[in-house]
């Protein structure tokens, strides 16, 4: 049995392989260089989508992730490091990491903030070993069009997550998987 593989695919697999290396936990930033990332992220993100600045203003945290790389072919994974910000302070450092598996291919980098809007999601976060999307609260991922008519009265779920930033190509269909860990910092 012949099998040919298009060069093009093996180049993108190289590519993706390579980007999603690039970023592993080995080029972490420093706490302060992350507090200022995450913080500078989060400010951009409230003075650009009203319905973030609302649920800013009674989320009891807001987990910032400034920057997160993902990249595959078949096979990808994701990671990124953020800060846990309370009344506009760091108060903890997570890192977030995620592998899928199926119909995709390329590599493209975001960031994304989840506003924890009651006590109980906040404990699920920092009371557990690794916060795994999907298990425990509601999360909600707001897009553009529920941004435009979500407002602190509609508001009525345990965790809304802005996704924001996204630059590079990541095309497919797959089943994924993401856990988020408080680091040691």
């Amino acid at each position: 049995m012949n099998i040919r593989i298009p060069l093009r695919a093996v180049a993108l697999m190289i590519v993706s392989i390579a980007l999603a290396t690039a970023t592993l936990p080995a080029s972490a930033q420093t706490p302060s260089e992350l507090a200022a990332n995450s913080k500078r992220a989060y400010d951009k993100l409230i003075s650009t989508v009203p319905a973030a600045k609302a649920l800013g203003k009674d989320a009891v945290a807001v987990l910032v992730f400034p920057r997160i790389t993902k990249a595959g072919f078949v096979i990808g994974g994701q990671y990124g490091e953020g800060v846990l910000l309370q009344g506009g302070k760091a108060v903890g450092y997570y890192s977030t990491a995620g592998a899928s598996w199926g119909l995709q291919a390329g590599a493209q980098q975001f960031g994304y903030a989840m506003f924890f809007m009651n006590e109980n999601a906040l404990k699920t976060l920092t009371d557990t070993n690794g916060f795994e999307v999907g298990v425990g609260p509601t999360v909600v991922v707001v897009d553009e069009g529920m941004a435009k008519s979500v407002t602190t009265i509609t508001a009525n779920q345990d965790v809304y997550v802005f996704i924001f930033g996204q630059r590079g190509l990541m095309a497919g269909l797959g089943i994924r998987g993401n856990k988020i860990t408080r680091l040691n910092r």
